[in-house]
């Protein structure tokens, strides 16, 4: 990439570079994919470097709800904020979504609000890879991920689920087989991890530990209200009471719109027990449009 080019392209806020330590320069653009830098592509790197980097984020009102009823999709960021996030999702491997963010919303998880690249210019924004946690593979062979994915305009999506137990049944394990295989059919990477057979959760540092098995050296995650809950409550430094908590998350960044959903709203922080959750460092608040958005480091 050349001085002038470097300095035409688009970039980041200064707000993200700053948070991730990352920066552009004439020979490194880290929102831009180029197919001769493959994996040396810039990346947040976790502490051990045993698990993705990990940025929790989501656009939330001013009373704390990121959902109206039943999960219905609410715009709550502005277009500012919105691009900001857009950015974001060009500075990670891999963005992360639960199913009823999946089902509810149809997201496409893409940066179709950044701003167009100079006419002629070779390389595209680079695209993280969308990952849908879906436990008992209800995401539908429709959705725009797939449909982003076959139209050759979208990375191929990654479905993390749990393998069925013998005492599901016949009827349901063969449903379960024939949903993965539609899926499958659609374009979809079917990954399956054990779930804790109590809860039927898969546990955040499993599925961390998998990820970066894989390859994924950061991710973005986006919600819903469930996931939200299950990072922040993983995160927890170890105590006496939860010695198995693991450090699962090392950025948060929300966006407050100025708006008040209402008690119909889906919050994210009732089940949270306070003595389980992470302490954080204040890092930097700013204005985008309407919106303030907060980031903070893990401690």
């Amino acid at each position: 990439m050349s001085s002038s080019q470097s300095h035409s392209l688009p970039r980041p806020p200064s707000f993200l570079l700053d948070l991730y330590g990352l920066s552009v320069s004439e020979d490194s653009h880290p929102s831009i994919y180029n197919p001769s830098r493959g994996a040396e592509l810039p990346s947040p790197q976790s502490p051990d470097g045993l698990r993705p980097y990990v940025t929790l984020t989501f656009a939330q009102s001013l009373d704390a709800k990121i959902a109206g009823a039943a999960g219905k999709q609410l715009a709550l960021s502005g277009k500012e904020s919105l691009v900001m996030t857009h950015w974001m999702r060009t500075l990670h491997d891999a963005i992360l979504v639960g199913i009823g963010t999946a089902l509810n919303d149809n997201p496409q998880l893409n940066t179709r609000h950044l701003p167009s690249l100079p006419t002629g210019y070779p390389h595209k924004y680079r695209l993280p890879r969308p990952i849908i946690l879906d436990t008992h593979l209800r995401l539908s062979p429709d959705c725009k991920l797939l449909q982003n994915y076959q139209a050759g305009h979208g990375r191929r999506p990654w479905i993390i689920c749990a393998p069925q137990s013998a005492s599901t049944g016949v009827a349901s394990t063969e449903a379960f087989t024939k949903r993965g295989a539609v899926l499958q059919s659609a374009g979809a990477r079917i990954i399956e991890l054990d779930a804790d057979e109590r809860t039927g959760v898969i546990a955040i540092p499993d599925l961390l530990t998998a990820l970066h098995e894989l390859g994924v050296r950061s991710l973005m995650v986006e919600g819903g209200a469930r996931v939200i809950r299950s990072f922040l409550s993983a995160a927890g430094t170890p105590t006496s009471t939860h010695p198995d908590s693991k450090k699962t998350v090392d950025a948060l960044v929300i966006t407050v719109a100025p708006t008040l959903v209402g008690s119909a709203g889906v919050g994210y922080g009732a089940e949270l027990v306070a003595d389980a959750l992470p302490t954080f460092q204040h890092v930097r608040t700013e204005a985008f449009g309407p919106d303030a958005v907060l980031a903070l480091k893990v401690c």
